[in-house]
């Protein structure tokens, strides 16, 4: 089996330490972050969080999981039924051209309708997700359906195109 991208159940707030050990020990991991502010009683605090709380991404064949799984604080593979669930290549392509573009970015509900549109000028050129309107800006969503979730970002209604 070919190596395939699969999202790891990890332990509540274990995410950057599971990432940071699959990096050590040589696997292809995406952990996609954001910025948020946290209000406290006596302060605020922009604090780095998991765009997807419980999850790393990782490439691996899925023959050798039990070293994945060896790892201290991962819980799972993600798996439809018995059968384990691969995520498709362009799914984490997108999440990464996301963060990439240096643009805000922030967990979104998954979405099962609106435009889907692809991305058609800036950083995120060529990248597909659903279209939505928030708070008089535009915003394109692009998400993981295998785990039912999104990211948002802003866009300029001009740089996005119906995808055919």
């Amino acid at each position: 089996m070919p190596f395939q991208w699969y999202a790891l159940v990890v332990k509540p707030n274990h995410e950057k330490a599971v990432f940071e050990h699959l990096s050590v020990s040589a696997y292809e991991a995406v952990l996609p972050l954001y910025r948020s502010r946290r209000r406290w009683s006596d302060r605020v605090k922009e604090v780095t969080l998991p765009l997807f709380p419980g999850y790393v991404f990782c490439r691996f064949s899925y023959r050798s999981r039990v070293r994945v799984l060896r790892i201290p604080s991962v819980r799972s593979v993600v798996a439809a039924g018995s059968e384990p669930a691969p995520i498709p290549d362009w799914e984490i392509e997108a999440i990464q051209a996301v963060i990439r573009s240096g643009l805000p970015v922030k967990p979104w509900p998954f979405l099962k309708v609106g435009q889907r549109v692809v991305v058609t000028a800036g950083p995120l050129r060529g990248v597909e997700g659903i279209l939505v309107e928030f708070r008089k800006t535009w915003q394109v969503i692009v998400s993981v359906e295998l785990l039912q979730r999104s990211v948002a970002t802003e866009v300029d209604l001009d740089s996005v195109s119906p995808l055919k």
